[in-house]
Order: structure tokens, then C-alpha cells, then sequence
């Protein structure tokens, strides 16, 4: 099984209910962060072996890709750590 594959099958068993509460709700996170890190790797991967291949619109493109990518993992990393913090995790 391709990263990818694996990455979309980790994401398709999140539950697409509300959480059930501060618990569930920093698991759910910390489940999405890692989704969100492993994402962001591949969009690296992606971007840096396109280089030379694409025109650079193209390159633009998957650059600005990664970028939110690794954003979002950063504002989940911000989001989980206050989250540890309001439960005392």
C-alpha cells in the first residue's frame, strides 16, 4: 500500500460525527495532525521530485500546496497542545 493509500484509509475511519467530548476530541486531533504531517510530506516529495518536470506555474502550485499543508499542521499542533493544556493531558 502506496503512502497515500494508507494516508486515505486513515482518514476515511475518522468518525464524521461531532466528538464526544475533551477526550475524544484531542484523540480525533492528534489522529488529524498525524494525517495532516504524513500529507504534507508526500505534497514535499511531490514538489521537490516535480522540479524540472513541470512548467512553473506548476511548481507554483505544488509549492503553495505544501505550504498550506504544513501549515495545517502547525495550527493543528497549536490546537491539540491547548487542547493537552485544558485537560491536563
Amino acid at each position: 500500500m502506496s503512502d497515500i493509500e494508507a494516508l486515505l484509509e486513515e482518514l476515511r475511519s475518522l468518525p464524521a460525527t461531532r466528538v464526544a467530548g475533551a477526550d475524544d476530541l484531542e484523540a480525533r486531533l492528534a489522529t488529524v495532525k498525524s494525517a495532516a504531517g504524513r500529507w504534507a510530506d508526500v505534497l514535499y516529495e511531490i514538489q521537490e521530485s516535480a522540479q524540472g518536470l513541470v512548467g512553473p506555474r506548476a511548481e507554483a502550485a505544488l509549492e503553495v500546496a505544501f505550504r498550506r499543508a504544513e501549515e495545517s499542521y502547525v495550527e493543528l499542533e497549536i490546537a491539540l497542545s491547548d487542547c493537552g493544556r485544558r485537560t491536563g493531558h
